[in-house]
């Protein structure tokens, strides 16, 4: 039997493995015990994705575990063993603010929940591909250091520069850098996650997301941007910018397009691997722009308020540069362009009651 576990499975990335993968495994076992309710609110649940997965694919398997038990989770790998093929970790506590509120909760989900996923790998099922969602903001700020430049909707790097062309690549440094205590989480369980793979030879890679979007997204003031702004411009709530003038530039990319990602990894993996995965130049606004796409497809005024006082260590540009991956697995590119995004969002938006 060939199972794939995914942990966060009724979040965004992992209710999209779900799908992605159920007609190419017999069991799909997913770990979620709905902690982004928790995190972000009632209106933050992930319930209603869980259901729908449950409904929809008769090969699913759910189990409410919480990655900070470790029991809990050894039964999981007990029960399935060497028949995990494949372990996709994208549980996490997600936010640079809400980390502040509650460090300790912030690092036992991040970073030794990501230590016990790969440890029961290790013992359990060391043959299994292991792919694990870290986040570009193990960059710190550093990208805000860059030569960047004010333009009308956006900020812009120097064209002159070398990130100009493709984007921030994975060279740049993770270190001496302010990152959040988010930010610090996610390094400590992305660098774990390498060493799995270089130290103990598991097949490890690490994908340093951008901003990962998409339909089934429960978006939250707090994270997930571009979902919680097509809420908004569907619903009439109202949206609050956080500094740099709205012009603040994220790439975007669209959940299918990432788990399309992990699934080449997991076909001809290389251990220990790290790669930046976003929308590159294919796909990014600001959020100045990003309003102007959502009231255009909602056919509604977004109502937002400014204020001047950035998020720390909130990045003022950052686009990902994909040609790493893209030379290592060469068939794979984008299908979701930017607006195919944000139509899907709303409609995925406007199906669900708020």
């Amino acid at each position: 039997m060939s199972v794939a576990l995914i942990t966060g499975s009724a979040g965004l990335i992992g209710s999209e493995s779900v799908g992605f993968l159920a007609s190419k495994f017999d069991t799909i076992v997913g770990i979620d015990n709905n902690l982004r309710q928790y995190f972000f609110g009632e209106g933050s649940s992930t319930k209603w994705n869980q259901e729908r997965l449950t409904g929809q694919y008769p090969n699913y398997r759910h189990y409410a575990a919480d990655i900070r038990d470790m029991p809990a989770l050894q039964a999981i790998f007990e029960k399935y063993g060497t028949d995990i093929k494949l372990i996709i970790h994208t549980a996490a506590q997600p936010s640079h603010d809400w980390a502040a509120k509650e460090p300790l909760t912030d690092f036992s989900v991040n970073a030794t929940g990501t230590l016990h996923m790969l440890e029961l790998t290790r013992l359990f099922c060391p043959e299994a591909v292991f792919i694990f969602t870290s986040t570009n903001k193990v960059y710190g700020d550093t990208p805000n250091y860059l030569p960047l430049v004010e333009q009308e909707s956006r900020w812009e790097i120097d064209d002159s520069h070398p990130y100009y062309q493709e984007g921030i690549d994975e060279k740049m440094s993770i270190d001496h850098c302010k990152h959040s205590l988010f930010g610090a989480s996610k390094v400590a369980a992305d660098v774990l996650v390498q060493e799995y793979g270089k130290y103990f030879g598991l097949k490890t890679g690490v994908f340093r997301g951008g901003c990962l979007t998409g339909p089934n997204h429960s978006g939250a003031p707090l994270h997930g941007f571009l979902s919680y702004l097509m809420k908004c411009a569907v619903t009439g709530q109202a949206y609050t910018i956080f500094g740099y003038k709205g012009k603040q530039v994220r790439d975007n990319i669209h959940s299918n397009d990432l788990v399309n990602m992990f699934w080449h990894f997991y076909r001809n993996p290389r251990p220990g691997e790290v790669y930046n995965a976003g929308g590159g130049r294919f796909s990014n606004c600001s959020m100045l722009e990003a309003i102007a796409i959502c009231e255009e497809i909602s056919g509604n005024q977004v109502k937002y308020t400014y204020s001047a006082t950035n998020r720390i260590g909130d990045h003022i540009w950052y686009i990902s540069n994909l040609t790493k991956f893209k030379s290592h697995y060469p068939e794979w590119n984008w299908k979701y362009n930017l607006i195919q995004t944000m139509e899907e969002i709303f409609n995925g938006v406007r199906s669900r009651k708020y």
